[in-house]
């Protein structure tokens, strides 16, 4: 993982949609890899992203590898070197641009009259989605993947170990729609070294999947 920082004693300021911000960009996302198509082909519209949610006074840019899977890149025409590579660049892209908004913070902005300071701690999150956003197709939000857990956590493998040794500060693992899907990437979290935050998806009290939080 990256550097070390402590989380402060405070609330933190996530980024917003990554996916709604290309598209108001005039991005097209109705590619079946979504953001991660702009990923692969417009990299420097993944840091531009980044970097206006900085500005904007976010503490964590989480990265555009939510839906990038081996599987799913397979069916597009990539193989596992180059899907490994754009594990790799969305985290780079990421820790650029908070690079660059530390520069702007040294720097000041006269004509807004924000002087210049010390760089404030800025993270970076790895997207971890689930199995059923590489699907492309809602998958996610419907919350059966027809896998076991043990499935589960041998497919989320080896995109989990790339993006804990790509230098992020930490793994997002959001919008898990089952205990059965949390519980595989509480597997690999044990023991990876690696800070992880697991968020679930849930409606009407209940996760996608159907079953109870409690």
């Amino acid at each position: 993982m990256a550097r070390p920082l402590p989380l402060p004693d405070r609330p933190l300021v996530l980024d917003g949609g990554l996916g709604t911000l290309l598209e108001a960009r005039g991005h097209d996302l109705t590619d079946p890899l979504w953001s991660a198509r702009v990923l692969a082909d417009e990299p420097d519209a993944i840091r531009s992203a980044h970097a206006e949610y900085f500005r904007a006074g976010a503490d964590v840019a989480i990265t555009a590898s939510y839906q990038v899977g081996f599987e799913a890149f397979a069916r597009s025409g990539l193989d596992a070197a180059a899907t490994e590579g754009l594990l790799r660049a969305s985290v780079r892209l990421a820790a650029e641009a908070r690079d660059g908004a530390a520069r702007e913070d040294a720097a000041g902005d006269p004509a807004s009259g924000r002087p210049a300071g010390a760089p404030r701690d800025r993270w970076i999150a790895a997207s971890v989605g689930p199995y059923g956003a590489t699907l492309g197709d809602g998958s996610e939000y419907r919350g059966s993947s027809g896998l076991t857990r043990d499935e589960l956590r041998r497919w989320h493998a080896p995109r989990f170990a790339v993006l804990a040794d790509a230098g992020a500060d930490l793994l997002a693992c959001e919008t898990i729609p089952s205990l059965d899907e949390g519980r595989a990437l509480v597997d690999l979290a044990r023991g990876s070294g690696a800070r992880v935050w697991l968020a679930f998806t849930v409606a009407d009290g209940r996760l996608r999947s159907g079953q109870p939080m409690g």
